[in-house]
């Protein structure tokens, strides 16, 4: 004990400054404050917590520890970053639960597209058929069609639903060769459907893909896979088979069908060229659009050559048609037409390929079912096996 204590005398006599400096520092933290002289605070007075209370120094540069305050913004972050993470994990089911509702808005949405383009479809050539029947001008209707598609486009671009297209003269001289097969495969397309029955003409038309993979080896170089070209086999023989069978058959109306499959892909075939082309800036709608009106150019001079003025009141009232039944008629024919194939286009930018072209080949049959049953077209049960498999290759050639 002795020589402890005398260890701490000797060392507490080493150090007098140490000692010397914390009296000081009790001292000036017990004795009453002067008045402030400034607004000020003095830097030798000891820091204040609260009622006076004297802090003790803390052993570092100052003698201070400034605690931050939760009023600074440092300090309010700290403070949101500590309450953050003591505060319980959001409950993530609401992020899933939008998204869920999304899907299905989507979904909804999408139905309602592909409910819109069969109806239209559906309405298109039930329409088409009558006047057609009253009117046998190929020509005439398919111009007067082109002329309601014209006035919707016309419509559209000065209400700027759709952004205007901004072309040079050399892209709308690449697009008149897209408009010219546009327009002769919807005459043809008349031709056939004034010609035999709605049904026969969309069995036909089922052979679209046929001529799409010809097409696509002669100009695009494609080569197609073995999928594909054995889905053309019951493509072929279906159309073969109800062909055979059909009780309106009619050459021209056959011809005239498969004129418009040659006529329709090739402007595919094309379109397809003409986008593909980084230095077009068209998108479908704009490209269809331009079609459109550039072949109501083209039809109307040839309907003149070929019909001459044929849907004059007085040529109607002769023929004792109900003129104003039959301009409805085609006002709604024309209408539909248009905008069958602008749902067409709006659903196609927002599905697949694959998706589109299963939903095509579904409409085709919803088409030929339809106008069976409006017209009470007979069929014989070879003629239904026959378009059958016709479509179901038309599946299959779309589900590759």
């Amino acid at each position: 004990m002795q020589t402890m204590a005398a260890t701490s005398t000797t060392s507490a006599s080493s150090s007098p400054s140490l000692f010397a400096i914390w009296r000081r520092h009790v001292a000036l933290c017990s004795s009453p404050s002067p008045p402030p002289t400034s607004s000020f605070s003095s830097p030798n007075r000891c820091p204040v917590a609260g009622a006076g209370a004297p802090v003790l120094p803390l052993g570092i540069r100052g003698g201070h520890l400034l605690l931050p305050s939760p009023l600074l913004p440092a300090a309010r972050k700290t403070v949101a970053t500590a309450a953050a993470a003591a505060s319980p994990p959001a409950d993530s089911s609401d992020g899933g639960g939008k998204a869920e509702s999304a899907g299905i808005s989507r979904t909804v949405q999408l139905g309602a597209m592909i409910l819109v383009w069969y109806l239209l479809n559906i309405y298109f050539n039930i329409y088409n058929k009558l006047v057609l029947k009253a009117v046998p001008f190929p020509y005439t209707i398919t111009t007067f069609q082109f002329a309601s598609g014209s006035f919707f486009i016309t419509l559209m671009w000065l209400l700027n639903l759709h952004p205007k297209p901004r072309l040079s003269l050399g892209q709308y001289a690449k697009i008149i060769p897209l408009a010219l097969v546009h327009m002769m495969g919807n005459v043809f397309t008349n031709m056939s459907l004034g010609k035999v029955a709605v049904s026969f003409t969309h069995t036909i038309k089922a052979m679209e893909p046929f001529f799409s993979v010809l097409l696509s080896v002669l100009f695009l170089g494609e080569t197609p896979s073995l999928l594909v070209l054995a889905s053309l086999m019951p493509i072929v023989g279906g159309v073969v088979l109800a062909s055979m069978t059909e009780v309106s058959f009619n050459w021209i109306g056959f011809w005239s069908a498969m004129a418009s499959n040659l006529t329709n892909q090739s402007r595919n075939v094309f379109s397809k060229k003409l986008l593909a082309d980084k230095e077009e800036t068209l998108d479908d709608i704009n490209l269809f659009s331009i079609m459109t009106v550039m072949s109501f150019l083209l039809s109307a001079p040839l309907m003149l050559s070929v019909e001459g003025i044929k849907f004059s009141p007085s040529y109607l009232q002769s023929t004792g048609v109900n003129l104003q039944e039959l301009c409805v008629k085609a006002a709604l024919a024309g209408t539909c037409f248009h905008f069958y194939q602008q749902v067409s286009y709006s659903l196609l930018a927002r599905v697949s390929p694959v998706t589109h072209s299963v939903a095509n080949c579904v409409k085709r049959v919803v088409v030929i079912v339809s106008s069976v049953l409006f017209f009470r077209t007979p069929i014989s049960p070879i003629n239904a096996l026959g378009t059958g498999v016709a479509l179901a290759g038309v599946f299959l050639y779309s589900s590759k």
